[in-house]
C-alpha cells in the first residue's frame, strides 16, 4: 500500500468516527496527522500538579488496571512536564477509573482516557500546550496525548502508538505540522496493549446522545483502576 492510499485511508476512518458533533468532534478532511476524537465537555480548570508535588521524579510511572491484563506507562516529565502533570492530575483525581479503550485500530493506535463504559462523555479539565515539539517521537509502545485539529486541544484522552507512526512527529509549529505530543512510554505490559490492538470491533456503535462511534471493542476493555505507583 502507497503512502498517499495509507493516509487517505486513516483520513476516512477517522472522518467515520466524528459523528455530527460538529463543535466537538475533529476535523480530518485536510491534516491526516489528525488521530484523536475528543468530543469532551470542557469544564473548570483543575490546577495541573500532581498532589505529591515537589516529590515527583523525571520518571513517575503509572499503572493502568484494565479488563485485559496491568499496562505500566514511564511518563517523562523532563522532556513533557505540561503532558505529565495533566496526566497525573487525572490520574490521581481518579478520572480514568471505570474509562475504556473506545477506539482500536490495528497496526495504528489504541485510544482511551474520555468515555464511560457505556460511551457517555467525560467533562475534562481546560486544554494544554501542545509539547510535540520535545524531540520525543510517536514510536512503538509511546504514549501520547490524543486532541482534535487544534494542535492545543489536549485535555484527558491519551493514546497508545503500536507501530512507529512517524508522520505524527512535530515538524512546524503550523495547524499541519504541530504534530502529536509524546509523554511517556510503556514499560510493562505491551502484550497486554497487543491484545487490546487484536480485540474484535464492532462496525459501528451509538453512544451517548445516538452519537455514533466506529473501531470500538466489541467486548468493552476497561480501565478498572489507574494509579501512580512510582
Amino acid at each position: 500500500m502507497n503512502k498517499f492510499l495509507a493516509i487517505s485511508l486513516l483520513t476516512f476512518f477517522l472522518v467515520a468516527c466524528g459523528g455530527d458533533d460538529k463543535d466537538t468532534t475533529e476535523a480530518v478532511a485536510q491534516a491526516p496527522e489528525i488521530v484523536a476524537q475528543v468530543p469532551q465537555t470542557v469544564v473548570k480548570s483543575m490546577d495541573a500538579k500532581p498532589s505529591n508535588g515537589d516529590k515527583m521524579t523525571s520518571n513517575p510511572q503509572v499503572k493502568i488496571e484494565t479488563t485485559l491484563g496491568e499496562i505500566v506507562i514511564e511518563l517523562d516529565a523532563k522532556n513533557a512536564p505540561i503532558s505529565t502533570k495533566n496526566f497525573l492530575t487525572y490520574v490521581e483525581s481518579g478520572f480514568y477509573n471505570g474509562t475504556i479503550f473506545h477506539r482500536v485500530m490495528p497496526d495504528f493506535m489504541i485510544q482511551g482516557g474520555g468515555f464511560g463504559s457505556d460511551l457517555q462523555k467525560k467533562g475534562s479539565n481546560e486544554p494544554i500546550q501542545n509539547e510535540a515539539d520535545n524531540g520525543l517521537s510517536n514510536n512503538k509502545g509511546t504514549v501520547s496525548m490524543a486532541r482534535t485539529n487544534d494542535p492545543h486541544s489536549a485535555s484527558a484522552q491519551f493514546f497508545i502508538n503500536v507501530k512507529d507512526n512517524n508522520f505524527l512527529n512535530h515538524r512546524s509549529k503550523d495547524m499541519q505540522g504541530w504534530g502529536y505530543a509524546v509523554f511517556g512510554k510503556v514499560v510493562s505490559g505491551m502484550d497486554v496493549v497487543e491484545k487490546i490492538e487484536n480485540v474484535r470491533i464492532s462496525a459501528q456503535v451509538l453512544g451517548q446522545g445516538g452519537m455514533p462511534h466506529e473501531n470500538v471493542p466489541a467486548e468493552k476493555v476497561i480501565m478498572n483502576k489507574v494509579t501512580l505507583v512510582k
